[in-house]
């Protein structure tokens, strides 16, 4: 059976980065200091796509403009077209936020607004950001200031014309001012592409990330765990919250529904999900699943 829902969402969820849309504020928490090149290359192609401009913030210490340019666009030429056009623009975190030694908010918060009035009038979409925030141990920002300038710049994404991905170095930064940016920041974003995230809820679990070969055991043991939490002497009602799954592979889609049609007579299982994923299950027989309700809301997944 199928049914057209809206949910909200959770607040603080972790997402993979092809979930994020305009008006999205997100930070992402990395081990190592390395860029998370992967994800930049997915965040800032999909956007490209869009018909959005990008703008990659990143540390004077990082690659060079052209070698950046090159390792997003690995030959494909479409990275570099917009390179040159201009659709795409990187900046070093120093001239955004500290020109002149100094940090100032007010001032940050003024440029960022530029940024986005100039994709504006330019004939974008809107604005994509990613931005490394190592400047801040650099010039002795605090961490109180810095959950404060984080939390100022909301008005940013009241209109849905700015996306942005401040990222964190947890080594650099510390567990305690990462956790409290998960809270000032409505999203977290995966920090890899075949990751996946499996989280209980009131009323059953939610699994975002990628369901793909990498991640296909986790993701069936997962599904095994959830529906096994029952009364074995009756119906289970379980609801998966698929929303934020970006990838499902035909082999996780077959167990879901195997599973699911192994529960006793009178259970549910509510899976919200994209119209792509709801459209691949019904394809592989969902309706002949009883148990199964399919809950479709507008994003779509991958299969």
């Amino acid at each position: 059976m199928t049914e057209t829902t809206e949910h909200p969402d959770p607040p603080g969820r972790t997402v993979p980065v092809e979930r994020l849309k305009m008006g999205d504020h997100a930070c992402m928490a990395l081990r190592g200091g390395e860029p998370p090149w992967k994800v930049f290359t997915a965040y800032t192609r999909t956007s490209l796509a869009r018909s959005e401009k990008v703008l990659l913030v990143m540390d004077p210490d990082d690659l060079a403009d052209g070698d950046v340019v090159s390792l997003l666009d690995d030959g494909g030429g479409r990275v570099a077209e917009a390179w040159n056009s201009g659709q795409l623009s990187l900046k070093r975190n120093t001239e955004m936020y500290v020109p002149d030694g100094r940090f100032r908010e007010d001032r940050t918060i003024d440029l960022y607004t530029d940024e986005v009035n100039r994709a504006q009038s330019e004939g974008w979409a809107g604005l994509r950001l990613t931005a490394d925030m190592s400047w801040a141990p650099r010039v002795g920002i605090d961490h109180d200031r810095l959950l404060d300038y984080e939390a100022s710049v909301a008005p940013l994404f009241a209109d849905p014309l700015f996306t942005a991905i401040c990222w964190y170095d947890r080594e650099r930064f510390g567990d305690r001012l990462l956790d409290d940016m998960g809270k000032v920041h409505p999203l977290r974003v995966m920090e890899s592409l075949d990751e996946l995230e499996v989280t209980r809820t009131a009323d059953g679990g939610r699994i975002a990330g990628s369901a793909g070969l990498d991640t296909r055991t986790e993701f069936v043991r997962a599904l095994r765990e959830a529906l096994s939490r029952r009364d074995a002497s009756g119906p289970v009602r379980h609801v998966l919250d698929l929303r934020d799954l970006c990838f499902m592979e035909a082999h996780c889609a077959w167990q879901l529904l195997s599973l699911a049609g192994s529960l006793p007579t009178g259970s549910e299982v509510i899976v919200r999900c994209g119209e792509l994923l709801g459209m691949v299950l019904r394809q592989l027989g969902a309706d002949e699943v009883p148990q199964l309700v399919i809950g479709v809301e507008g994003d779509e997944v991958a299969v």
